[in-house]
């Protein structure tokens, strides 16, 4: 299909029930460019969220996130609906560099490293077919990956960087969070971390006016300013809310080479790979459209998006399930709608007094939000575990997956010189994935069955489990019935 070429179905209007908009149609302008708005609405939350914790400035990875989707959109053909915003994945690196005394030229060498990476591995995928993915990233290891991503931001970032240093106001906006989340339904549940910033905001002004304290164990009658209405550009220029033009470029910054901040973005591919492929399957599903043959594409458009943004100033991207639940919930999944929201970001980021706005948000609120934020991408690394059965009885899944999280959990840092040295991200990420091929090159043979409890006696958990079906195959008993087929002892009790 033609880029910036859609179908007109419906003539125009709202879909019946039971009736899609697919990826090559579109509905009226006026109606699209509803849909489009639904879109920036759902992306909003953590686009212009994240990119100020990494020391981004808002507007400039906005900017490049709407000129990202639409780069996205061209790799892909205008086949996978997808809007690119900024990947939380990126976070943990960014602190390990500041931490060790980087800037953000650093930062953004690894961000553009990592963008350079993950678009070779798509040609490679796009070259080879999307098995070879399974080969070498197995789900053990991508869950183990994002699973010590998310726990090594909780230290170093959500608690000492931001909910140390206003607890009060941190957990007023937690709470929020998670009540947004219990009783908000529909698309209102959908943005409820840009919603319970925006309350974390209100809050943060009412204990302002009360004069409670953000410092811990401070004198709660001591006043305090948690709302500043000003943010600080890369160059060091404090600008204020009243000062920021309506209309004018984003903020852009060059990279500055750093090994460490190569090596220590390179695990962030590996959490790339697993967003970008389930995003692929979630609209594959959707759609009913066959994209195996799309998904190193998909690698190849987020990967040129995220180096451009590194190149200049950007955070890096990826695809988006908040915008799955807007296409879930209208069956409407026009690339034409996309558009839309990428252009609305690009204006966005052609805002600096918007820019200034996101830049002010207090650090309390960041670090409520950042708590939920953070334990849902550790969490997600469970669920591509259960999702793809992986079977933990299994010493060869068991031993990486170990080593690589607490290595994670705990930023454990490797500093082989005044200028490399390897956080606790790379240092996970590397032995994990070390160790589970050194298993699988070895081969040792108590890997292969391992003797468990159950109720019936010793069982043998089979080769295949590492990657299909959990299969148990009792020394003495016959083969397993196949699902839905009767176990000898059914047949004879049934006669």
């Amino acid at each position: 299909m033609a880029l910036l070429s859609w179908k007109v179905v419906h003539d125009g209007k709202t879909p019946p029930p039971g009736e899609v908009v697919r990826p090559d149609e579109r509905l009226s302008w006026p109606r699209t460019t509803g849909i489009g708005i639904q879109h920036v609405l759902a992306m909003f939350g953590a686009t212009f969220v994240l990119p100020p914790i990494m020391g981004i400035p808002g507007n400039t990875a906005v900017f490049f996130s709407g000129i990202g989707t639409l780069i996205f959109l061209i790799f892909v053909r205008n086949r996978i609906p997808s809007y690119l915003g900024t990947s939380a994945a990126f976070i943990g690196p960014a602190f390990a560099i500041y931490n060790s005394g980087g800037d953000l030229g650093n930062v953004l060498f690894g961000v553009l490293t990592a963008g350079v990476v993950f678009f070779l591995v798509g040609a490679l995928v796009n070259a080879g077919g999307s098995d070879i993915i399974g080969l070498i990233l197995p789900p053990v290891l991508t869950g183990t990956v994002v699973m010590l991503i998310g726990l090594n931001l909780a230290g170093p970032v959500a608690y000492n960087a931001y909910w140390k240093h206003d607890q009060w106001l941190s957990l007023v906006t937690l709470t929020i969070t998670i009540l947004l989340l219990v009783f908000l339904r529909g698309f209102l549940r959908r943005i409820a971390i840009l919603l319970a910033v925006v309350a974390g905001w209100v809050m943060a002004g009412v204990m302002d006016g009360l004069n409670i304290s953000n410092a811990v164990g401070a004198d709660l009658t001591t006043p305090v300013d948690r709302i500043a209405w000003q943010t600080t550009t890369p160059g060091g220029k404090v600008v204020t809310l009243g000062d920021a033009d309506w209309i004018g470029l984003p903020d852009f910054t060059a990279p500055s080479f750093s090994l460490t901040a190569m090596l220590v973005f390179l695990p962030v591919v590996i959490v790339l790979i697993a967003e970008n492929a389930g995003h692929v399957k979630a609209v594959a599903e959707m759609t009913g459209a066959d994209l195996d043959k799309d998904l190193g594409r998909a690698f190849m458009g987020d990967g040129a998006a995220t180096t451009l943004a590194g190149a200049f100033g950007g955070a890096g991207t990826t695809t988006y399930a908040e915008n799955i639940g807007v296409m879930a919930a209208t069956r409407i999944y026009s690339t034409a709608a996309y558009i839309v929201a990428a252009t609305a970001a690009i204006l966005f980021g052609l805002c600096p007094k918007f820019g200034v706005l996101v830049g002010s948000i207090p650090a309390g609120v960041l670090g409520g939000v950042t708590i939920v934020l953070y334990g849902m991408i550790a969490v997600l690394g469970a669920k591509i575990w259960v999702s793809n059965r992986v079977d933990f009885g299994q010493t060869r899944n068991l031993v990486p997956a170990a080593a690589g999280i607490i290595l994670g959990a705990g930023d454990v840092t490797l500093v082989v010189s005044d200028k490399v040295s390897f956080g606790g991200i790379a240092m996970g990420t590397i032995v994990a994935l070390v160790a589970y091929h050194l298993f699988r090159v070895v081969k040792n043979p108590e890997d292969g069955e391992v003797a468990v409890v159950s109720p019936t006696g010793s069982h043998r958990i089979t080769e295949e489990a590492t990657f299909g079906e959990v299969g148990y195959e009792h020394p003495d008993a016959p083969p397993s019935p196949r699902p839905g087929q009767d176990t000898p002892s059914e047949r004879t009790d049934r006669a």
